[in-house]
């Protein structure tokens, strides 16, 4: 850090930095995420909006949250003996447990209930609405970045692959759609689409740290870590319902108040821990919590002890952390890189791949009667999902380099940035 840029916080409690980045970062997303819904876009919109103006004021000479920016996971060095540099970091962690609780509440949002109605028109959508983009995004990857590893490439198409199930289900509710065949299978197959996509997500991530800084990865190294990551759902599909019984039967003996969300929370941390003991990102089960936690045993809790139900009680928390995440994202977009023509047609190429991989959902749908075009459109937007697959790139390393550069990363936000933006009048228009 440059010291005559900063204010010199070095006799002050260290916590007072900390208070004053979440205070910014809170105060600002609260604003431009209301504006954002105002004009008919997602809050996260506008949380990611000021994290872009706030990672990039330093062009207009203001230094003072560029503590903000911390990399220590990267540099692997922390710095005791500098309050801004170790509020980044407090600041950093707050945003992954934001990450964690986003996923979660994800999961608990998501019925697998709604999959088996849908049934097999739904696994068709959401096999080709991966398959597709997975497959573009790759090949397009291995075109526009030739000298990179075929992994990078791989993970590109992987980033493209997610569908954000929460922008077409509001704008399917707005419509007075969301009883419709078309909204059952798109919200079936969205359902999907978040799991086979945090399953490649595990799979690419496994092959990453496997590869180390080695250009070369054998097929048994591929095969072990697609076992280890399918291993690890189905165990937990099979054996999370039970475990999160025996948490919610402990919280009962223990006669306390707010145990439901203490049990709720102690589940997902638990599952994020053993992903992240088995080699997965803990995000991987922190979805698998939400997505398997025995939702009937919970209510029944809630209902006799007469408190709100476990996704009401955790969405608070989650409104807390969840911004500070998709604030941090922002900061890791550099506006100077937008200048540069091949990062903004990198950034389209990428767009057109989003939108045509997901039209081939629709030759998954088998009914004449239900509109192909609308369930094409509706799984379109990458949202939050996609933005939370461009982080865990730009984090992860591989030959020594991030996996997205900077330039590779603002190009894949911009595009996800794009796909939530078009889905909304699309979607209204493919109705009518």
């Amino acid at each position: 850090m440059e010291s005559g840029h900063y204010v010199n916080y070095m006799h002050a409690d260290p916590i007072a930095t900390v208070l004053l980045g979440i205070l910014i970062i809170l105060v600002a997303t609260r604003i431009f995420g209301s504006l954002a819904e105002r004009i008919g876009q997602p809050a996260v919109f506008g949380e990611l909006f000021v994290g872009i103006v706030l990672g990039n004021l330093h062009l207009f000479g203001i230094y003072q949250l560029e503590f903000l920016k911390v990399d220590y996971p990267g540099t692997g060095v922390i710095n005791f003996a500098d309050p801004e540099h170790c509020a980044g970091i407090v600041i950093d962690i707050m945003s992954r447990i934001g990450l964690i609780l986003l996923l979660f509440t994800v999961g608990l949002n998501t019925s697998l209930s709604q999959m088996k109605r849908t049934g097999w028109t739904a696994l068709s959508v959401a096999v080709l609405g991966v398959l597709m983009p997975l497959t573009l995004g790759w090949t397009v990857g291995a075109i526009l970045l030739p000298e990179r590893h075929w992994v990078v490439h791989l993970f590109i198409g992987a980033a493209l692959s997610a569908t954000s199930i929460g922008i077409t289900a509001r704008v399917l509710e707005d419509l007075g759609r969301s009883k419709s065949s078309e909204s059952q299978i798109i919200l079936g197959a969205a359902i999907l689409d978040d799991v086979f996509g945090l399953l490649i997500l595990a799979i690419v991530q496994g092959i990453i740290l496997s590869s180390g800084s080695g250009p070369t990865i054998h097929l048994g190294q591929i095969g072990i870590i697609i076992l280890k990551a399918t291993s690890f759902l189905l165990g937990a599909m099979l054996f999370g319902q039970l475990a999160s019984r025996w948490i919610l039967r402990f919280s009962e003996f223990l006669h306390g108040q707010r145990l439901l969300l203490v049990s709720g929370l102690t589940f997902c941390f638990m599952l994020a821990w053993i992903a992240n003991l088995t080699g997965l990102d803990m995000i991987v089960g922190a979805f698998a919590a939400g997505l398997i936690l025995d939702k009937c045993a919970y209510a029944r809790y809630a209902e006799a002890h007469d408190e709100p139900r476990l996704k009401e009680l955790v969405q608070p928390i989650r409104d807390l952390f969840a911004p500070i995440f998709f604030v941090m994202m922002g900061l890791r977009v550099d506006l100077e890189s937008m200048a540069n023509p091949s990062v903004l047609m990198m950034a389209g190429v990428f767009l057109v791949i989003a939108v045509l991989g997901k039209q081939a959902c629709s030759l998954g749908v088998f009914s004449r009667d239900t509109n192909r075009w609308a369930v094409g459109v509706g799984m379109i937007p990458r949202g939050e999902v996609g933005l939370i697959f461009a982080a865990i790139g730009r984090q992860m390393e591989i030959a020594g380099q991030p996996v997205l550069s900077s330039s590779t990363f603002v190009a894949l936000v911009l595009a996800i940035l794009a796909t939530t933006m078009i889905t909304p009048p699309m979607l209204k228009w493919s109705f009518k």
